[in-house]
């Protein structure tokens, strides 16, 4: 993905150069756990580690002088980037214990990491694949609650399970940004719900001209440069009539 870190990062992408393309380029990592024989469902992966990446934004370590701001603050200044990798068994406890938070869903669990530098992969999570993490979900998801945000997916992209997994992310932090803080203090004691659901054909060109964030990613991996993935329907970011 590729934007600004604020609320105007959901004008599409720019043709030429970009500062951002000059600062420090980092990455969040987030890792995945899949057991063999008892992977998680695709949509609890994806709504877990759009959770998992609020809940890092919203961590008193990313702010002011806490121990993660400065990575956070790299991050943000440069192409906001971020990987999904998957663990098992031993791979999975050591990436546990490196400095990170680790967020449960009904049968997923995501860990997700302060920004690192873009070459300078911990060695624990620099061995894992990050390739062709692929989940399905055992039945249909049940529709979306309208009265909780919800991360809805272009229905005519084909993503892997990785690759859309970190297209929520990027949804899920737009908006948290275009939010107030006193609505980002109500969603984060709530708890962060929200819902990752594809889009219908019918609904989608309403939804990415209804003046919501949007993410258009950069197009480094399986998908065409200014492809728009995710939109983030917030309900205090809805327009009237929407």
């Amino acid at each position: 993905m590729s934007h600004d870190p604020a609320p105007s990062s959901t004008r599409p992408l720019r043709a030429g150069s970009d500062p951002r393309d000059e600062a420090p380029q980092y990455v969040l990592p987030l890792v995945v756990r899949i057991e063999r024989g008892a992977p998680p469902a695709r949509t609890d992966a994806l709504e877990t580690a759009a959770r998992a990446v609020l809940v890092l934004l919203a961590d008193e370590r990313a702010h002011g002088d806490g121990e993660w701001a400065e990575a956070v603050r790299n991050w943000e200044d440069a192409r906001i980037r971020k990987v999904v990798r998957r663990a098992r068994g031993a791979e999975w406890r050591r990436a546990e214990a490196l400095p990170g938070i680790t967020l449960t869903g009904k049968s997923a669990e995501v860990r997700v990491f302060p920004p690192i530098p873009l070459d300078g992969w911990p060695k624990d999570l620099a061995k894992l694949q990050v390739s062709g993490t692929e989940l399905d979900d055992p039945e249909p998801p049940a529709g979306a609650d309208p009265a909780q945000p919800v991360l809805w997916l272009n229905p005519d992209l084909e993503m892997s399970a990785g690759k859309a997994m970190a297209q929520a992310g990027h949804g899920a932090q737009l908006a948290w940004w275009a939010l107030s803080d006193t609505k980002r203090t109500t969603w984060r004691e709530a708890g962060f719900p929200l819902a990752v659901r594809t889009a219908t054909p019918t609904a989608w060109p309403r939804l990415t001209t209804a003046g919501l964030p949007l993410v258009r990613d950069a197009g480094y991996t399986e998908i065409a440069p200014g492809s728009c993935t995710v939109v983030a329907d917030h309900p205090a970011l809805r327009p009237a009539g929407v």
